[in-house]
């Protein structure tokens, strides 16, 4: 039997592969790209011309995490460096099929040993950041996000929320004033093995720093290779509300830092441990609904510093003509868990509030994710210590943080709870 020359046992197939495929329910999957640089490149830890290195300790990777249903697919990407921003992103994004751009979430690890993405001035009229190497990095950024949606398959997840035990961070401005609490997403596949593990923890990754020649992700790597021997699947990293300075707490006994790979793989491996812990008594949702927004939000850039630096740049930064500049803020839940993204690196009390103020049982900040434009901290801390004198020079401004709170809270309230 046949219908208008095509047998009908293959349309029947037909129909079974499309109808499989549009009620797959809930999938995920993830991939990794090295981004190494060969030869070496000199390392940025922040403004000012970056620092030539010598060798290496640990290799640089982007890595795309895709989680995807019925109607919605979204891509949280993770890449080592001090920060990724949207000149550079947005031509990740343009460039992806299956995808919605909006609906892309792009962060940085921020270790302090990694080449410059910002094309800070190098004081000499130009910059040391390489412009090859960064077309590179957004053609393996490519590479990985649509590794990542081909390899999605049926999969559950996990969600945990827990304090990290151990000598993992500190504020180095006021010991105590950080956030303890390690937010873990894990994907796993029909199999009962994990796919992923997301750790999300607030913490600056510099144990190495970047004046030691080296160039490395920092506590980052280790942190991906225990997951994956402890069975985790493939690490994902993304950054929280570390601003104002939440750092590896790499004190030795006696003064002094330990700045060396060493104190990296302890420092790493101990935040996988912890992790793992604490997502070891996670029950597993079978079928988690998935959901993405976002919103373009507008900052006044009352920097004269950070002016300078975006004028300056060859990237091409897209500001507006009353002086501000737009990023994309998303909002996402999975399970019971919901996921706010920050463009810079916010004090930990901004990020105490709005995770206070979240929905959802586990509560998720990205920090350092569409943007990092420096430091976001209150108008009541802006300027007003000493110590914060560093953070507050290279901010936005005074209302950067009302205006991030403020889009927050109403994105949080215009959407469904997880």
């Amino acid at each position: 039997m046949k219908q208008a020359g095509f047998p009908v046992w293959l349309w029947v197939l037909a129909l079974g592969v499309f109808w499989a495929n549009a009620n797959a329910g809930f999938q995920a999957g993830i991939a990794v790209r090295g981004v190494t640089p060969d030869p070496l490149l000199p390392v940025s830890g922040g403004l000012g011309p970056s620092h030539a290195v010598h060798k290496k300790e640990g290799e640089l990777t982007v890595r795309a995490l895709v989680f995807k249903d019925d109607t919605t697919a979204v891509a949280i990407v993770s890449s080592d460096f001090l920060g990724f921003p949207s000149a550079l992103g947005n031509r990740v994004r343009s460039r992806i099929k299956g995808i919605p751009g909006t609906n892309i979430l792009i962060g940085a690890t921020h270790t302090h040993s990694a080449p410059d993405c910002y094309a800070f001035p190098d004081g000499k009229g130009g910059t040391s950041a390489d412009l090859g190497y960064l077309d590179r990095v957004c053609n393996e950024m490519v590479a990985a996000i649509e590794e990542a949606l081909r390899l999605v398959r049926p999969a559950k997840l996990r969600a945990a929320t827990g304090e990290a035990r151990g000598k993992i961070a500190y504020n180095y401005y006021a010991e105590q004033l950080y956030d303890p609490r390690c937010h873990l997403l894990q994907a796993v596949g029909e199999d009962g093995k994990p796919i992923a593990t997301l750790v999300n923890y607030a913490i600056h990754p510099e144990v190495i720093g970047a004046d030691a020649g080296i160039l490395s992700p920092d506590l980052v790597g280790p942190l991906y290779d225990r997951i994956q021997a402890q069975g985790g699947g493939v690490g994902i990293f993304m950054n929280g509300a570390q601003g104002g300075m939440v750092t590896a707490d790499n004190r030795a006994e006696g003064g002094g830092e330990h700045r060396n790979w060493a104190e990296c793989v302890r420092i790493g491996r101990l935040l996988a441990d912890e992790s793992m812990r604490i997502l070891s008594g996670a029950p597993l949702q079978t079928e988690p609904r998935l959901f993405c927004t976002s919103r373009t939000i507008h900052f006044p850039v009352d920097s004269p510093l950070l002016r300078g630096i975006m004028k300056a740049s060859p990237l091409g930064f897209q500001g507006t003509e009353d002086g501000r500049i737009s990023t994309q803020l998303n909002l996402v839940n999975v399970g019971n868990a919901q996921i706010v993204t920050i463009p810079g690196e916010a004090l930990p009390n901004i990020g105490y509030y709005l995770k206070r103020n979240m929905r959802g049982e586990h509560r998720f900040l990205f920090g350092l994710t569409n943007d990092a434009f420096g430091y976001i901290l209150t108008k009541e801390d802006f300027g007003s210590f000493k110590r914060y004198e560093y953070v507050t020079r290279t901010s936005l401004g005074e209302r950067t943080a009302d205006i991030l709170e403020e889009a927050v809270l109403r994105l949080v309230k215009e959407s469904p709870s997880p």
